[in-house]
């Protein structure tokens, strides 16, 4: 039997359970550890923690952005996850990334609608619609290269969805640092902008994961 005969044989029968292997969660922990602290050391040095930190808290629009880059967070993480153990169910995992997003966009969308005619444009563009996306990207490098590495330490079989994921995780991620600099706090802005810098890494994970994933 050749080599990818087996692989889809493991990937796709019913009777393989699937399971990470003995010690990943801790090897998961400390990977991800050193990529998002690289990324924070990283916005640190160039963007700088948003002087009004301690004001911006005390506003529930502030919470509903961090609430909602977790949840994509912890929606991109599984999905990750899965997509590296053969004979894990993906089915459901489209449904799981598209809740948060769809909950913030109708939330963008009720906002932008309620508010006044004048106040449309700026709700949606911001203030720094032409940075956000790329310094969520730039962000996101370091946590790219550690969730790939994770990556390589299981069994993706597909490759290229596979490394998508990761670029996907590695998006939110990076956003959940950005939450510290971004002045933006706009539901519509940040269900649209935000997300478009975590696609950017989506992207490039997509593009090399066959080379960087491959067995």
């Amino acid at each position: 039997m050749k080599t990818d005969d087996l692989i889809d044989m493991l990937a796709s029968g019913p009777d393989v359970a699937a399971a990470a292997p003995p010690g990943a969660h801790w090897r998961a922990a400390s990977t991800l550890g050193t990529g998002l602290l690289a990324s924070v050391a990283l916005m640190a040095m160039l963007l700088g923690v948003r002087p009004n930190l301690e004001q911006l808290v005390m506003l529930p629009d502030f919470w509903i952005k961090v609430g909602f880059v977790v949840c994509v967070c912890l929606a991109a993480w599984h999905v990750s996850r899965r997509l590296c153990l053969p004979g894990a169910q993906t089915r459901a995992l489209p449904l799981l990334i598209a809740m948060p997003l769809l909950l913030m966009w109708a939330l963008g969308a009720i906002i932008v609608q309620e508010a006044p005619p004048e106040q449309r444009a700026e709700l949606f563009w911001g203030a720094t619609w032409r940075s956000c996306p790329l310094l969520i990207a730039m962000l996101s490098l370091p946590i790219l290269a550690a969730v790939l590495r994770l990556m390589r330490q299981l069994a993706p079989t597909r490759l290229r969805l596979a490394g998508a994921a990761a670029g996907f995780a590695a998006g939110a991620m990076a956003a959940l640092v950005y939450c510290l600099h971004c002045p933006e706090l706009a539901a519509s802005f940040v269900g649209f902008w935000y997300v478009l810098g975590m696609l950017v890494p989506t992207a490039i994970g997509g593009a090399i994961g066959p080379k960087v994933l491959a067995w």
